[in-house]
């Protein structure tokens, strides 16, 4: 089990990859929205995304976990 976590604060601006998708390393899993950037966090390892733990619209800080890959 993978933790996915925030690199930066921001607000969740797009869900790319739902709970249950299998998911690669590297691949999407949402986009942040920050100072006028988008900034894509990225899958560290293959697996299945077994929960989303943040909505499109939520803020989010440095560190907190936005996904968990089984």
């Amino acid at each position: 089990m993978t933790e996915i976590k925030a690199s930066m604060a921001g607000s969740v601006w797009k869900i790319v990859a739902q709970a249950g998708e299998q998911v690669g390393t590297g691949d999407d899993i949402v986009i942040l929205e920050s100072m006028k950037m988008e900034i894509p966090i990225a899958s560290e390892e293959e697996g299945t995304v077994k929960e989303l733990k943040v909505a499109e619209g939520d803020f989010v800080n440095e560190g907190d976990v936005i996904a968990i890959i089984e």
